[in-house]
Formats: structure tokens, sequence, C-alpha cells
């Protein structure tokens, strides 16, 4: 089954030409009428979206594909208005940290002289994205029920709204020569924020900077953002001071299509910040969340008194105070196992503990913690491990894990054979499809997290 794209399939015809042009002006080799870069090129046929990159010729593991010149990337560094936001810094901080580079999109997208028109142009619509923030409301919760992404988006979209009103719309009004409220709207702000999730890049700090500065702003980087991405990918973009280069991790295949990674991402972050969604088979990286609420619901539904009921009040205080637990929080679930095993293996050890056992941990702040050490806590939620949880341990995570099931809006068994159907699932729209990818990989995950914690 083919994957769902990032970008749509177009009609008529496109600017690919003249953004390849606009390439070998920044640096960029061009060959005729396709992007050339040795051995690969870029296309619009025999691929899983409107444009990406094809093999000429059977590539080894470790080649250089292409390089991308620094100047050649767009962000807040680059743009023509860079001064003016350097001299607006102050106003411009956020949680985020993307409002610059969306001022210089919002700029440099709207103007006709733009040195980046070529570039930008390949984006007529940025709703043609289709991630989820662009559907109804009414669509999100009935076709994503129970994954997190109605709550994401809706968070998204507050947040969004506030940024604009209190920080962007009050410093555009401010440089009426660069920016106009009437054409730089709320709603090219959220279509630009939709792109920048979808096809910025983040370069990672080095390793002894990661604790001491604040991450990388986004940046745009052109002709790396037009390979497409899936958890089996062939290249990798590496950074150096001079340039970007795409480097090959496996061998590729002459006529073979190479995928860049976006990060190791659950389908459901796959839809949610870039509009597309792998099938749930080939997803290595899918992922479902059990909210830690469910754990304590669970948690609630075993007690037999008033004493156990204000035992487990205390007990969830405690994992609080610990930043173990929180009332947004959730516990991750991959194919092989618990991925916040530490948080997991830890609430369940306290909630399960004897008034005597609580005491003694309390009283000890914790620190008999350092007996259950990572792989041993690895070990013990992983797929090998969750079948020989102690018993009321198992019971706590199979209730959650049930609860977490019930509160998805389709069946389990109706979407197992809706997936199944080839001429059904081809009579389904795209967000139907996407959003059914997502719901089963999700309840896959559950479904067998339910069979090895079973009693």
């Amino acid at each position: 089954m083919a994957t769902d794209a990032k970008r749509l399939k177009t009609e008529g015809s496109d600017p690919l030409q003249s953004f390849l042009q606009w390439c070998e002006g920044v640096g960029l080799k061009l060959n005729n009428k396709l992007c050339s870069f040795s051995k690969v090129y870029i296309s619009k046929e025999g691929t899983v979206a409107e444009y990406g990159m094809l093999a000429k010729e059977d590539i080894d593991e470790g080649e250089l594909l292409f390089t991308i010149p620094r100047m050649a990337l767009l962000h807040q560094g680059t743009t023509k208005v860079l001064a003016v936001l350097e001299e607006g810094k102050a106003s411009l901080e956020n949680t985020s940290g993307w409002v610059p580079l969306l001022l210089a999109l919002m700029y440099e997208y709207t103007s006709p002289q733009s040195h980046w028109r070529p570039y930008l142009s390949l984006w007529s619509d940025f709703t043609a994205l289709d991630h989820p923030m662009f559907w109804s409301k009414d669509e999100r919760d009935r076709l994503l029920k129970g994954t997190g992404i109605p709550e994401a988006v809706d968070t998204d979209l507050t947040n969004i709204q506030k940024e604009y009103k209190d920080i962007v719309l009050p410093f555009i009004t401010l440089h009426p020569d660069l920016w106009d409220p009437e054409r730089h709207t709320l709603d090219l702000y959220r279509s630009l924020v939709a792109f920048v999730m979808a096809y910025s890049f983040q370069e990672p700090l080095d390793e002894e900077d990661e604790d001491e500065k604040d991450p990388n702003p986004p940046m745009m980087v052109p002709i790396a953002d037009m390979l497409n991405h899936v958890s089996n990918h062939n290249a990798n973009l590496e950074y150096t001071p001079e340039c970007l280069k795409m480097v090959s991790v496996r061998s590729i295949r002459k006529g073979e299509e190479v995928f860049n990674t976006y990060g190791q991402m659950a389908n459901w972050q796959l839809l949610h910040m870039y509009g597309f969604a792998e099938p749930y088979q080939s997803n290595s990286n899918d992922t479902a969340d059990i909210p830690m609420s469910n754990v304590y619901k669970a948690a609630v539904q075993v007690t037999r008194s008033e004493a156990e009921q204000r035992l487990l009040v205390e007990k969830w205080s405690l994992l609080c105070e610990m930043e173990m637990v929180g009332d947004k929080g959730v516990f991750i679930f991959g194919k092989s196992g618990s991925l916040t095993d530490t948080e997991m293996y830890t609430t369940l050890k306290i909630l399960c503990m004897s008034v005597e056992e609580f005491e003694d941990f309390r009283e000890n702040e914790g620190w008999e913690e350092a007996d259950d050490d990572e792989e041993k806590m690895l070990q013990a939620l992983s797929n090998e491990g969750l079948p020989s949880l102690p018993p009321v341990w198992r019971c706590l995570v199979h209730a959650a894990a049930r609860f977490t099931l019930d509160s998805y809006g389709e069946d389990m068994l109706k979407d197992k054979v809706l997936l199944e159907d080839k001429d059904g699932y081809a009579k389904l729209s795209s967000r139907q499809r996407r959003a059914l990818q997502v719901r089963y990989g999700q309840k896959t995950i559950l479904h067998q997290l339910l069979e090895l914690t079973k009693p």
C-alpha cells in the first residue's frame, strides 16, 4: 500500500523550472531541466509526493548526494528584513522561537521582488499541506478521536492566535513599509506555521551545548525539503560550517526514491506536524499514548475503602512532586514496549506499595530507587518482560490500556476490516485514510499491551 505523502499531487503546470534556475544562482548545480547532483535528480514522477528525489544510478552507502551552501538557507539571518528583526528582537521572544522566521516568511512570500520567490512559489496554497489544523473541528473530532491529535491541534490554534494577536500584529503595525495587517493576516500566519511545521529543519546543537543553550531556531532548506520521509530512510542531512550535506545511509538502487528522515516520528506526530502518515505496518517508530490519568483511574478502580482511596491520593501527590506524572502527561508505548520506562516503572511501583512500604519510601525520600537501574526498568516494561510483572502491576497496565482503547470513536475490528477491504479503502478520502492509519496503528499497540498483561 503506497504511503500518503506530505505533498499532494497537483494538476497543470508547476514552478519547478524557475526554482531550479534559482538554485543554480545560489550555488546548486543544474543540468538542463532537472536539478542534477551527479547521481540524483528532482522529479515529479515515480515519487510518493508531488516532488521527490530519485537515484539516476546505483548509490553506495555513505555517498554524498548533494550539498547546500548556507547562503541558500532561508532564516531570520538571511532575509531582507534581518535588520528590522534584529532591532525588535526583544519584543519577538516567544516560547516556540518561530516568530522571527514566520515574520521573514510573511514578508518574503508576499514580496514580488523577494530573492526567495522562486523557492516559495513552489507552494501556491499552503492549505494543500492538509494538516489537521485545516480540517474542520468536527472532522478532527470524528476521525481522530482518541489519537491525541484533536487536543494537540486545539492547543496549536489557540497558541497561534494568541501569538499573532500579542506579538506579531503589534510588530507589523509598527512597520507598515514592510507588512500590512490587511494582507499579512492571521490566516496567512496560520498557513505559514503549517509550512514551517512540515518543511523546516532545526540544526542540532553540539553535545557540549545541549544543556546550556536554547535549541537553534528553525530554518528553510531548499532541495533538502523536497525529500520525502519514511522511517526506513536511506539518506540523512549532515551539518558543516560551510554547507549542509545529504548523505546516503544505505545503498540505493537506480530508480529508487531517496528518502530523508524527520526523526523517530509516530504516525500521529507525522499527521499532526506534516499532514501525512505511513501505513501502520511500515512505521517502526509508531507509538500509542496512555494518559497518566487512565493509570490513576485504574488504581481508583481497585481501591476497596476510604483509607485506600486516601492512600492513593497521597501516592499520586508524591508522584507529581517527583515529576513522574502530571495532569496532561502520557505514558508512551512503542511496538517493543514502554518508551517512558522510568516514569511507568516508578508509578507502578509506588501505586502498588503497601502502607508500610510507602511510608518507608517517603521517609527515605525515594533513595531506594537507586536499586532500580535503567536496564532493569527497560527490561521489565519490554514486550518480553510485561507478562512477568507482578499481577497487581499488570492489572493496572491492562485496565489503563483498556480505558485508552475505549476512548476511540471507532471500533478496532471495524477499522481492521476497512483497512483490509481494498475497494472500501479506495473509496475513502485522503483524510479518512490517514486518520485510519493513525488510529489503527495505535490500537494495534494497545491491543498488544492488553494481550501481554492479561490475567
